[in-house]
């Protein structure tokens, strides 16, 4: 559905909360199987852009198209059901039921929209869908676990699995590998860019970890204040002295 290769456009998007302008003018374009990344300092505005495009909060101004058509004000289950799905900084799963029944419920999401829920739960192909996310994020072991009994590293994948049995072309990761080990963040990193593009996703990341940032992006726009200072490819992002000042800092030694 991307059009001329363009999968998501945010065009000259601002964002108020009363006398506070989380976002001003911000623009970026994502591109079919892309992973972009979006980087700054807490309260630069880069989970309110999450919100703006996943219609938590309609912009105050500008617009959001997805796939050529603007989203921008729809409510966040039409925007899911268009493509686009979300995980959360906070860990956000169905603690009390099994692994395979938290994913199980992510894909009823789905099925409901081709009319097929009477029969959900009898449907073979439904299973494997789940089966398949769980064995390519190493959790089959732990499908009749309940999900608050995961370690966090697993809580994290899992979450990824919901967003991913929704079935969408563009996922929005907040913080995926925040409170991992070294050696967890080091792996779900690898997996990540595996799964997308085996599955031939997109992918919008936000992230703090700059080795991740750097290691798995394809480009990276820097927000400070609600403002976009910079965008590129990592090595242009290294390297730019506004960027520097505002959030990296000067490399080390």
């Amino acid at each position: 559905m991307a059009r001329d290769g363009v999968v998501l456009e945010v065009d000259a998007v601002s964002r108020s909360f009363g006398a506070l302008a989380a976002l001003t003018e911000v623009s970026l374009t994502v591109r079919e199987g892309e992973v972009f990344s979006v980087i700054g300092p807490n309260g630069a505005g880069k989970s309110t852009l999450f919100n703006v495009v996943t219609g938590i909060h309609a912009p105050t101004a500008g617009r959001v198209r997805f796939g050529g058509r603007e989203i921008s004000g729809l409510a966040p289950e039409a925007i899911n059901r268009l493509g686009i799905a979300k995980t959360f900084q906070i860990t956000n799963i169905f603690p009390e039921i099994s692994v395979f029944e938290n994913v199980r419920v992510a894909a009823q999401s789905r099925a409901r929209e081709s009319g097929r829920l009477p029969s959900l739960w009898r449907l073979p192909d439904v299973g494997d869908a789940v089966t398949d996310l769980l064995t390519a994020f190493g959790l089959t072991d732990k499908r009749d676990e309940l999900a608050e009994n995961l370690s966090h590293g697993e809580q994290r994948y899992l979450e990824i699995c919901l967003a991913l049995a929704t079935e969408p072309t563009l996922l929005l990761l907040d913080e995926p590998t925040a409170g991992m080990t070294p050696g967890e963040t080091k792996a779900a990193t690898a997996l990540i860019r595996q799964i997308a593009s085996a599955r031939g996703l997109t992918l919008l990341l936000i992230e703090h970890d700059m080795s991740v940032v750097m290691g798995i992006s394809d480009r990276i726009a820097v927000l400070h204040f609600g403002e976009k200072i910079a965008e590129g490819r990592p090595e242009e992002i290294r390297s730019d002295p506004r960027v520097i000042e505002a959030y990296l800092g000067p490399a080390e030694e």
